[in-house]
């Protein structure tokens, strides 16, 4: 055990830093499509279902991978299973953090550019047509996405060079609340709309008949990725933890919390969809283009817009400081300080994310087969790296490391029993490894759903 390894300051701090992992972008603009497709109010019960079942094994794993060790997600793997291969497990997940980064760069780039519209009126009282042409030539000009990026990256150097007491955990005790202040705002302001109430049970009224093969599938992923396993992030995280935190008892409140956050969101989405008459679908363009239009059709759009805007920005934000922190953590010891990795590391994603960048704009024809740049690595990083790293992660965990080891951890700082925990093993070991394999089997096009 690395006695000298920093921790978490507070049990409050590592759990809002965790909250402010799993939500990112992917709560917000692909939630609201997935569940108007699973059949409104019939999602959230199977994705409650899925997350607790499936999901929560696999991340109670990673923490316990990451206090085991005390190591980051490279290093834990050596040290728990020394002499195999198991490491490339960690790898996979640093790359998968580094390329993930990228993307969120991306986003995080046009959102820094749309509050600025927003607040100089750039956006405001212009129809559909106006706003999607703007989100066009705002993603399409090379200096406004790069710079975007650079600075969203520039941001999240400068909180982890700080560590994780002073950086990661000082910065999301203040977003993270401010997340959720603001998400209750727009909640309450999108129940004031029109036949809002009426849109808002209409859509949360289950409908069982939506649910086929195909739905499941995509509940099953976004469970996954909204809750962030499969690249080590929580190796990371739980390597900071020391032994007055229960494992299993704050992976299930950080899961409830996310799907509270789900519903949250869809209450503050779906009314003013509904009440426009507007169709969700997964795309950004539901944020730039579909929203404006909403709000600007609103007494106090703009200033709600604004609103949108930094809610989604603290969103993207607290989820990349995750994934820094868990591509950085592997090489401090290896370049030798945390100040020299942090910027080896965010100049290795501002890399990738500059040809990312201009795939859509002057690269928007150099295309992979058939992909753009932002689009390949999106597509590596979603629907490869992400559950094969969840895949791996429940195998290791499940069968490579010792039961003693596992109860352990499982049982540390909790009055859970031992038919708690073999639950817990039958899940991670059984159920989520075939949940995983057909997500990632319909994802590369092998099963017909």
């Amino acid at each position: 055990m690395d006695t000298n390894r920093e921790q978490w300051g507070s049990k409050l701090g590592f759990t809002l830093a965790s909250v402010g992992a799993v939500i990112g972008i992917g709560a917000i603009w692909k939630m609201p499509y997935i569940a108007s497709k699973a059949g409104g109010g019939s999602f959230f019960i199977i994705f409650l279902l899925i997350t607790f079942i499936v999901v929560l094994p696999i991340l109670i794993g990673e923490y316990i991978v990451g206090r085991a060790s005390q190591r980051d997600a490279i290093s834990a793997y050596k040290v728990l299973a020394p002499k195999t291969h198991w490491n490339w497990v960690g790898k996979l997940g640093v790359l998968g953090s580094i390329l993930v980064l990228a993307i969120y760069s991306i986003v995080g780039g046009w959102i820094i550019a749309y509050i600025i519209k927003a607040l100089t009126g750039a956006v405001s009282h212009i129809d559909e047509g106006q706003l999607a042409l703007q989100f066009g030539l705002t993603t399409a000009n090379s200096a406004t996405a790069i710079a975007g990026a650079a600075i969203f990256i520039l941001l999240n150097i400068v909180i982890v060079l700080q560590g994780v007491n002073k950086g990661i955990e000082r910065i999301s005790k203040i977003t993270v609340p401010i997340l959720f202040i603001l998400l209750i705002f727009l909640t309450i302001l999108s129940l004031t709309l029109s036949n809002a109430v009426e849109g808002l049970a209409h859509f949360l009224k289950p409908d069982f008949s939506a649910i086929n093969s195909k739905t499941i599938i995509l509940i099953l992923g976004q469970s996954f990725f909204s809750m962030s396993v499969g690249i080590s992030l929580m190796v990371t995280y739980g390597s900071y933890l020391n032994d007055d935190i229960s494992i299993p008892k704050v992976s299930a409140f950080i899961a409830l919390l996310n799907v509270l956050i789900s519903m949250l969101v869809a209450v503050a989405i779906f009314p003013a969809l509904f009440s426009f008459g507007v169709e969700p679908y997964a795309d950004s363009g539901i944020l730039f283009v579909v929203l404006p239009s909403i709000f600007n059709r609103l007494s106090f759009g703009s200033f709600a817009f604004v609103v949108f805007l930094v809610l989604f920005f603290i969103a993207t934000f607290s989820s990349s400081l995750s994934l820094l922190e868990t591509a950085v953590a592997p090489f401090v010891k290896r370049l030798g300080s945390r100040t020299f990795a942090t910027w080896v590391i965010g100049g290795i994603a501002l890399l990738i994310a500059i040809p990312a960048a201009l795939s859509f704009g002057s690269w928007s024809n150099f295309t992979i087969f058939g992909f753009t740049i932002f689009e390949v690595i999106d597509y590596v990083a979603s629907n490869i790296i992400l559950p094969l790293g969840a895949l791996l992660t429940a195998l290791f965990v499940g069968f490579r490391l010792p039961r003693k080891l596992l109860l352990d951890e499982f049982t540390k700082s909790s009055n859970l029993g031992k038919k708690t925990f073999f639950i817990w093993l039958l899940s991670l070991k059984y159920i989520a490894p075939i949940a995983i394999i057909l997500i990632f089997l319909s994802a590369i096009g092998v099963l017909p759903f």
